[in-house]
């Protein structure tokens, strides 16, 4: 099983009272508690594509940290994942540590990047039925108002009409999923359990009508 998730931000207090408000006691109930809910979910053999601000810890405190996180882990890397400069940091631990990378997950192309891109590799695929072959998984924004203008661009996006080269009439492909590890209670997901929260999220979020 492939799982993926970004910005944990292990050992970085700031995020309990500033930005995130995430509520934890202190920095340590915080760490526990991301690791309960990864070791639950991911077995040894699983893949984790970490996507990117996984630790503000030092190299010391990281290298713990992954000894104790289950599973195979992949890095892309976020601006905040100091740790890999440093001679101490233990590579090996991680398959491969890149800042961008394009894989195939159950027949479809996943694009990955800490930060969102808005115009990605494969944009405009689609399969025979019209579903998406491509997704843009990112991070970096956590739920902030970049997030916001992120999800008003997607739907701007897919309310657009453009003429393909059959000829045809078609609504432009936006399929951008922040992997925030809030949004899941920082648990690991898969591909569909992502598209699955986004699209829960996305319903939430719509304004009610008037009748």
């Amino acid at each position: 099983m492939r799982y993926y998730i970004a910005d944990l931000h292990f050992f970085h207090a700031n995020l309990n009272t500033r930005m995130d408000r995430r509520g934890f006691a202190d920095v340590e109930e915080m760490n526990e508690y991301m690791i309960k809910k990864w070791n639950k979910k991911v077995r040894r053999n699983d893949e984790v594509i970490i996507i990117g601000d996984l630790s503000w810890g030092t190299a010391k405190q990281t290298n713990e940290l992954l000894d104790r996180l289950q599973g195979r882990l992949y890095l892309i890397t976020g601006n905040h994942d100091h740790f890999v400069e440093r001679r101490e940091f233990r590579s090996s631990r991680f398959v491969w540590i890149k800042p961008y990378e394009e894989l195939s997950d159950n027949k479809r192309k996943v694009v990955l990047c800490h930060y969102p891109i808005i115009c990605y590799n494969g944009q405009y695929q689609l399969n025979k039925d019209g579903i998406p072959k491509t997704y843009m998984l990112y991070g970096h924004v956590h739920d902030t108002q970049d997030q916001r203008l992120l999800e008003q661009f997607r739907e701007t996006v897919r309310g657009t009409q453009v003429i393909n080269s059959k000829g045809e009439a078609q609504y432009i492909p936006c399929n951008m999923i922040n992997c925030f590890c809030k949004y899941s209670d920082y648990e690991p997901l898969t591909l569909d359990e992502w598209i699955e929260c986004d699209k829960k999220r996305s319903e939430t979020d719509k304004p009610e009508q008037e009748n």
